[in-house]
């Protein structure tokens, strides 16, 4: 008669995934309700998207403290205007 293999009994351990260094700790589950838990307070999360995304719909805005801005490109014309 043939041996059964014995089953591993030891749960692997889940892999964090990387994050960056600000959000070193950050953990995010949805619960039985649906509802979103995260380890951070929602206004730290922001700040850290403010920083380090650029939203094209605030580019323009300058009431929001921290956020990045990306350089404007020169147009042919205002070259032109340069050289001159």
């Amino acid at each position: 008669m043939a041996k059964k293999k014995q089953n591993d009994t030891t749960k692997p351990v889940p892999e964090k995934p990387r994050v960056h260094k600000d959000l070193d700790g950050f953990d995010i589950q949805i619960n039985s309700f649906g509802e979103i838990t995260t380890s951070f307070d929602m206004d730290r999360i922001n700040e850290f998207l403010n920083k380090n995304v650029d939203d094209k719909k605030l580019r323009d805005r300058e009431d929001i403290p921290g956020r990045k801005t990306r350089k404007k490109k020169k147009t042919s014309e205002e070259e032109e205007e340069e050289e001159e």
